[in-house]
Parts: structure tokens; C-alpha cells; sequence
């Protein structure tokens, strides 16, 4: 995964969800750290008003675009993305190879129910898997016992789900600390894995009207939304 998609100052990478996970696997077997974002059109808008957070988007070794919106604004700026990856997916397949390899995995965040059942799924649909260790995702940034509880637990893999920027923040303040493993963001994942919050149905995923089916279901993302259009925007005017 080399080719790189500037879409408003953030590469992407211009890869698929197959070539991604081949990468990835070759990189835990070898060892090697990885920082992946997975970010959609309210996390680029957010990067242009924090510099802060667009270095730390920077700082991730791979960026993949999770959002029909960054998929729209790339083919705008005539520089294609191959197809969209949802945080969710590219998580449900790192769990599946997690579970053929008997890795070890970190679950950081959520609520501490939402957590527990997310985790008794895991544990049903992947056998395989030893979970590693788990922190729900009430505690303060700089908390350093919770950095030390993920490295003595020493994970293949650590899921963060702290939402962003602050999980994204987490990841590249305590990243040097690790000698390996995959890091990733994952949002409001651990809602579905749970199952309190239940994913569109696969039509509406294929026609990449998934944020319309959330924002049925949770019509107080209208807010989160409404970035969308002033993402297109501010791409129209980048290419004029």
C-alpha cells in the first residue's frame, strides 16, 4: 500500500479492503507496528481546524477512507479512491484473522456494559481469539495505569474505541511505548459488535447509504451529518 490520495491535506491510501488485510497480516507476523486511521469527511474537516490532530493523522502509517463522502471527494479531485472500507468491516476482519492465528487482542473503550457484552461475543463468534485484556473508555487521556494495563497485556492487536480525535490522540501519545502490534480506532464499533446498536442491512450497504439508515435510526447525528456538505464544498473550491 504505497500510491497515496490527497483529499485536503490527508493521504489516503489507495488500496482495497482484500489488499489491506493481506498487509496487515504480513505485518503482525513480522512483528511490525502499525497506526491505522480510518477516516471519513467529519474527520478531515476536523484536521482543518486542528493542526494538531491533522499531524497526529499524519503520524498513522495507513489511512483508509471510511465514508462514501471521501470516496466522492477524491474521484471530485479527479484522483480515485478504489472503494470505501468501513472501520467495521476492516475490524470484522482483523477479528477473523485474530481467531485463525490465536492473537491476542486489547479492547479499550465504550461503556463498561456495552464492553462486557461486545467481549462475550467475541469470545462466542471468535474461539480462537485470546482477549488480551479490557478498559472501558471512561478514564482521562494521561492516565498511565491504563497505558501499562494495554502494554503488560502485550496484544497483537488493540481496538480503540474512544470516538475521535481523542482515540486517534491516544494512539499517537502512547504509540512509542509498544514494541508491536496493530492500533486502530474503531468509533462506535463495539455498539455493534455488542449488538445494542444494530448495522444497516447489507442492501443499504452496498449502495453506500449506511450514514442515511444510522441517521433514521439516530436522528440526532443530523449535526454529525451536516459535515458532509461542507466537506464537497470545500473540495469544489480546492479544485477551482
Amino acid at each position: 500500500m504505497s500510491k497515496k490520495v490527497d483529499v485536503l491535506g490527508i493521504e489516503f491510501d489507495h488500496t482495497t479492503k482484500k489488499e489491506t488485510i493481506h498487509t496487515l497480516e504480513k505485518r503482525i507476523m513480522e512483528n511490525k507496528k502499525t497506526f491505522i486511521v480510518t477516516a471519513n469527511p467529519e474527520i478531515v474537516m476536523h484536521a482543518q481546524r486542528d493542526p494538531q490532530y491533522k499531524k497526529t493523522l499524519q503520524s498513522a502509517d495507513y489511512i483508509i477512507p471510511d465514508g462514501i463522502g471521501v470516496i466522492m471527494g477524491a474521484k471530485l479531485l479527479k484522483n480515485p479512491l478504489p472503494e470505501r472500507i468501513p472501520g467495521f468491516d476492516l475490524m470484522k476482519d482483523l477479528l477473523h484473522l485474530a481467531n485463525k492465528e490465536s492473537l491476542r487482542v486489547f479492547f479499550l473503550g465504550a461503556r463498561e456494559e456495552v464492553l462486557n457484552k461486545a467481549i462475550d461475543n467475541v469470545k462466542r463468534d471468535y474461539p480462537g481469539i485470546q482477549v488480551a485484556g479490557c478498559h472501558h473508555g471512561f478514564f482521562e487521556e494521561n492516565d498511565l495505569e491504563v497505558v501499562s494495563m494495554v502494554k503488560e497485556s502485550s496484544p497483537d492487536m488493540v481496538f480503540v474505541a474512544l470516538g475521535f480525535p481523542r482515540q486517534e490522540r491516544w494512539i499517537h501519545n502512547n504509540y512509542h511505548l509498544f514494541q508491536k502490534g496493530i492500533f486502530m480506532g474503531v468509533g462506535g464499533s463495539f455498539d455493534v459488535l455488542s449488538g445494542t446498536i444494530k448495522r444497516a442491512p447489507e442492501l443499504w450497504r452496498k449502495l453506500n447509504i449506511e450514514w442515511l439508515y444510522r441517521l433514521i435510526k439516530q436522528p440526532q447525528r443530523w449535526k454529525r451529518m451536516a459535515f458532509l456538505p461542507l466537506f464537497i464544498l470545500k473540495i469544489l473550491r480546492t479544485r477551482n
